[in-house]
């Protein structure tokens, strides 16, 4: 009887043995490769500065993700970013360069992303590790994607969906891995972050409500300028957005709206109670597109409304001209006309899109200037070549070192496989 029971566990473990060795086959069999390459130049004209900047630069990810393994999978990328050619200043926070713009692609070599994620539970997926992470339209959490260093999170986040049409979206994060890379005393954010999205379709659109709780360590004095000190990002801000569209016959409307409300937390070393908001229509028709919209962030005339972890350059002008809030704050009205077709000779798709900014004060209501945005882009298979440009124009009132007439010029190709 013990040696019947002997080899009907022996069976068990040699079953279980084999069931275990074919899912991490069927893993390794279902590893696909990662390669997202862009070569870029780009150039900055932007006055009192004695030199014009331009970057000549390559970057390069490389990595892979596994199939799935016991409803898990693993992913891990590098990235290189190597500046070949050029002079450019790479960083707010060191003086090297100083006579020239900042073009915010140091060179560097890093982990940029390594994740474990899991499905297990049934409508929920859970990943752990340095991520990307992009809510909603990027404007409070993304990942910066323009910049040739992305933005990634050191965080554990919950994805669940299994109470349709709600889907929760919760993340804690303890270090941001910024776009300055690693060798910058301004590279990365440490602290502790606690991200929730939950959205909600409905007959109008996407509803959605937020909390995003950060607090982030201090930067000693000695390795970053006061202003750039993240405790002065430390804030607790909660809101709601609503986005959706609705077709008439040929013509389709698109509406976004959005609302927050932002206070100081943690350590942050002022007090405050600031609000955003947001506006935008956008009507398509055929290949044509126009929209109108108006974003405004409040100043108090000490600090801005802040977004630490957005996808800063998608707002407020191409020419990245207001990454942080003005202390009086920021009220952008602007419009596009877009342009897109598919299948145009030989390309796969060819877009258009010319934006105009008008930027006054929130508080007090003076004049910040105005910008012009162009952009060409032609897709080909996987490679999207792009031709972009900026033209902030400065007002007499605006025009401080921060606030100077810029332009800048971007020549770029991307390959992802």
């Amino acid at each position: 009887m013990s040696m019947n029971r002997w080899l009907h566990g022996a069976a068990g473990a040699l079953l279980s043995t084999s069931i275990a060795q074919g899912e991490a086959l069927d893993a390794l069999r279902d590893t696909k490769p990662i390669v997202d390459a862009r070569i870029r130049y780009e150039s900055v004209e932007q006055e009192p500065l004695v030199e014009d900047a331009e970057a000549n630069t390559v970057r390069l990810r490389l990595g892979f993700e596994t199939g799935k393994a016991w409803h898990t999978s693993l992913l891990a990328e590098g990235e290189l970013v190597w500046p070949f050619d050029g002079d450019y200043r790479d960083d707010t926070a060191v003086a090297t360069n100083a006579a020239y713009p900042v073009i915010a692609d140091p060179e560097a070599h890093e982990l940029n992303r390594l994740q474990l994620t899991n499905t297990s539970l049934p409508g929920t997926t859970l990943t752990l590790g340095r991520q990307r992470i992009v809510l909603d339209d990027h404007r409070f959490v993304g990942n910066v994607g323009w910049r040739q260093n992305e933005q990634t999170f050191d965080a554990v986040r919950l994805l669940n969906n299994s109470i349709a049409p709600l889907t929760i979206d919760l993340a804690y994060l303890n270090q941001v891995n910024r776009v300055f890379g690693p060798d910058s005393p301004q590279g990365r954010y440490e602290g502790d972050g606690y991200l929730a999205n939950l959205a909600y379709r409905t007959p109008v659109g996407k509803l959605t409500g937020f909390a995003y709780v950060l607090d982030f360590d201090p930067i000693p004095v000695a390795r970053v300028p006061a202003a750039l000190d993240p405790i002065r990002a430390s804030t607790a801000t909660y809101g709601v957005r609503i986005a959706g569209d609705r077709a008439f016959g040929a013509f389709k409307l698109g509406y976004v709206a959005s609302y927050a409300t932002e206070e100081d937390y943690g350590r942050n070393p002022f007090t405050f109670d600031l609000a955003y908001y947001l506006l935008e229509l956008t009507g398509t028709i055929q290949q044509f597109s126009l929209t109108l919209g108006q974003e405004v962030l409040e100043g108090d005339g000490t600090v801005g409304f802040a977004t630490p972890l957005a996808t800063l350059h998608k707002f407020n002008g191409w020419a990245d001209k207001f990454p942080t809030t003005p202390p009086n704050g920021i009220d952008d009205r602007y419009a596009s006309i877009g342009y897109a077709h598919k299948a145009v000779s030989v390309l796969d798709s060819v877009s258009a899109v010319v934006a105009y900014h008008a930027y006054e004060s929130e508080r007090l209501a003076f004049d910040l200037g105005d910008e012009l945005n162009v952009q060409v882009q032609a897709k080909w298979q996987r490679f999207l070549a792009t031709a972009k440009y900026a033209d902030y124009d400065a007002s007499p009132i605006a025009a401080t070192a921060a606030y100077r007439d810029t332009v800048k010029y971007w020549l770029m190709l991307d390959y992802v496989w």
